[in-house]
């Protein structure tokens, strides 16, 4: 049961994690340069929208990642390591990075391209813009370190 559950822990994450870290990683150029204008704008628009559906679509795909994790570390009696709680710590601030910061600052930069008169959205999106490839970043990096502590697990007695 525990390789079963091991092998679609991997498979979710492979499938759904990976999808998000590419699309919020993409959308800070795409939306410059769809809120800049010019020739590229509307393939640019039309791009930014698909890469913020991605995330949210994948996104709540995701949630399946920590869910397997947490029934396969019960089912191989090793919820109390250290390694997995700080990767499950490392996790949850991945999940909020996404929600808190990622989402809503592309959610402003689609409703500002959907043609809000909205001056202060506009304002919002592009400000929003500036931190997006450093949260973008700060979310890659959170699941890079998780995969790695998933892999090495440091201190695990389980003999892997």
């Amino acid at each position: 049961m525990a390789k079963l559950l091991l092998s679609l822990h991997v498979l979710a994450a492979i499938l759904f994690i990976g999808p998000v870290a590419v699309a919020v990683s993409m959308f800070p150029a795409r939306a410059k340069a769809a809120l800049a204008g010019g020739p590229e704008q509307a393939s640019a628009a039309a791009s930014v929208k698909l890469l913020h559906r991605i995330t949210q679509v994948y996104a709540m795909l995701g949630i399946a990642v920590p869910v397997m994790g947490v029934g396969t570390a019960q089912v191989m009696g090793i919820m109390n390591q250290t390694w997995l709680i700080v990767a499950t710590v490392l996790t949850v601030l991945a999940a909020l990075v996404l929600l808190v910061l990622v989402n809503p600052a592309q959610q402003n930069v689609v409703d500002a391209l959907a043609g809000s008169p909205d001056q202060d959205l506009l304002t919002r999106a592009t400000g929003g813009l500036k931190r997006l490839p450093m949260t973008a970043g700060i979310f890659n990096l959170l699941w890079a370190v998780v995969t790695v502590m998933m892999v090495i697990r440091p201190g695990s007695t389980t003999g892997a």
